[in-house]
């Protein structure tokens, strides 16, 4: 029998994290761009838009769970979850440009195209990433493995995240030509081209080892019931569910922040010292490529807010990308669950602090941004491996291992998470007064503010709680490994 416990090569770690990276493409332009597409763009309004995100993102979690029975049950010669990768990339790529496309329709009908397109590509997204998701659990048993791989993962779901978030907006500009709804078609075209290509390289790269006892039934319903007296699944699905309120409801109100709040007028001095306007004496190939890209603010400055909001995500990025790739060393030393606990606290704070940023500060805007980026950082990848512990408690107290049903129930609380978060912002936008394309009264800026700081802070703050009563802590996680190792050992050789 393969060794369960063996260290993964470079390439199929690698391979891995290139399926993360193509989801990123879909969640992060979900994240940071959706409801601003559909407000400004489609011409929905805030608060029916905030109720079409809950509707989408409310049918992808209650599909999670369908989705993980399915995935724990399939049988193939690639095994159970791989396969999912393969059969769902090419209609992946489909619908993400379907979803990003304004028909030309009265509002009625663009309202029932963005619901239908919405609702078709989360259930893509579901039956794609469960899987995908899960195969965490079953590449290997090594914990220290586990949290390598998912660094990888992170590693290449932020580098997506800096493209997605840096390169939107001006490829929107750039293709669309003063036409948004065509702008946003060809760039997700783009995007869903990337998006299958590295779907079929995590296919091709990697490999399931970790199987269920050949003699564990299938049971569903008791699966479920076990879980509700998992302390540790408790406190992981209450932690994802507010964890992801937090990245909806901050990321899709950024752009906001940026078009609305800050001044525009500093904002563009600022961006001057970084090489990003058109002015006297610049050039040279690396300012031709950022142009070419939409990078650099035009004659006209029409786009000083799209420039800005780009450079904060990509910088931004690419601090949280370094973070990332401390959080393996960080939790052999300490632990994850003494990571999190610090990095989510620290996050919590700078987060909450960004509320006193004044609309002039842009300076002070980013160095909170990054210092908010690097404390949250090594807290990606530790989560998703803290997942896969959960998994292996499960199986160490019922004896019954629930790899699909335990990520599809993780990933509910987080699809709950992103729809209440998403709709939480355009609601709360709403409430405060805001109107798509107008200058914004003070009450709305102030709930721009407050969107993107104080009231995430409140949920983090439950993340927090559910950390300190989440009790796989370091020593529990290495007997847990070592005893179900020799269980398995046992029934190979039975």
């Amino acid at each position: 029998m393969e060794d369960q416990t063996q260290r993964l090569s470079f390439l199929e770690k690698a391979g891995y994290s290139l399926g993360d990276g193509a989801a990123n493409f879909v969640f992060m332009t979900m994240i940071l761009f959706q409801l601003n597409f559909y407000t400004d763009t489609m011409g929905i309004t805030a608060a029916v838009a905030g109720s079409l995100l809950l509707v989408g993102r409310l049918w992808d979690a209650f599909f999670d769970p369908m989705m993980g029975v399915v995935a724990d049950r399939t049988e193939t010669r690639w095994g159970k979850f791989r396969p999912w990768v393969l059969w769902t990339a090419i209609p992946w790529g489909i619908v993400m440009v379907l979803a990003y496309t304004t028909p030309d329709w009265g509002y009625t009908g663009k309202l029932l195209w963005a619901c239908a397109t919405n609702v078709l590509l989360m259930t893509l997204y579901s039956a794609n990433n469960t899987p995908y998701s899960a195969m965490t659990g079953v590449m290997t048993g090594n914990v220290h493995e586990r949290t390598s791989l998912s660094s990888y993962r992170f590693v290449s779901a932020m580098i997506a995240q800096l493209i997605v978030g840096g390169f939107t907006l001006p490829l929107v500009a750039k293709f669309g030509h003063g036409d948004k709804a065509k702008g946003w078609q060809m760039t997700m075209a783009l995007w869903a081209t990337v998006c299958m290509v590295l779907f079929l390289i995590t296919f091709l790269t990697t490999k399931e080892r970790i199987k269920p006892d050949p003699k564990q039934k299938s049971e569903p319903r008791q699966d479920f019931a076990n879980l509700v007296k998992t302390g540790p699944w408790v406190a992981m699905f209450i932690l994802t569910l507010s964890h992801f309120i937090v990245l909806a409801m901050r990321g899709g109100t950024i752009s906001y922040y940026f078009q609305y709040y800050a001044n525009q007028g500093k904002l563009y001095d600022f961006l001057g010292t970084a090489g990003l306007t058109n002015v006297a004496g610049s050039g040279g190939l690396w300012h031709y490529l950022l142009n070419t890209f939409g990078l650099v603010v035009d004659a006209q400055k029409s786009n000083v807010s799209s420039v800005g909001f780009s450079f904060f995500n990509m910088t931004s990025q690419f601090v949280t990308v370094l973070g990332v790739l401390t959080s393996t060393a960080l939790s052999i030393k300490f632990g994850k669950k003494a990571v999190a606990i610090w990095g989510f606290s620290l996050t919590t704070i700078f987060m909450a602090l960004f509320y006193l940023v004044p609309a002039d500060a842009i300076g002070a805007m980013f160095i909170m941004e990054y210092a908010r980026a690097l404390t949250y950082a090594p807290t990606i990848p530790l989560i998703w491996a803290m997942f896969a512990d959960v998994v292996d408690y499960s199986e160490w107290k019922t004896g019954r291992r629930i790899t699909g049903v335990i990520y599809a129930t993780i990933l509910f609380g987080l699809k709950t998470g992103l729809s209440l978060g998403g709709a939480m912002a355009g609601w709360l936008l709403s409430g405060f007064g805001y109107r798509a394309n107008v200058v914004q009264t003070p009450h709305a800026l102030e709930g721009i503010r407050m969107t993107i700081s104080l009231f995430p802070a409140i949920f983090f703050g439950i993340v927090i709680v559910c950390l300190v009563f989440y009790k796989i802590g370091k020593s529990l996680n290495i007997q847990i490994q070592d005893e179900l190792a020799e269980r398995r050992r046992k029934f190979a050789s039975a």
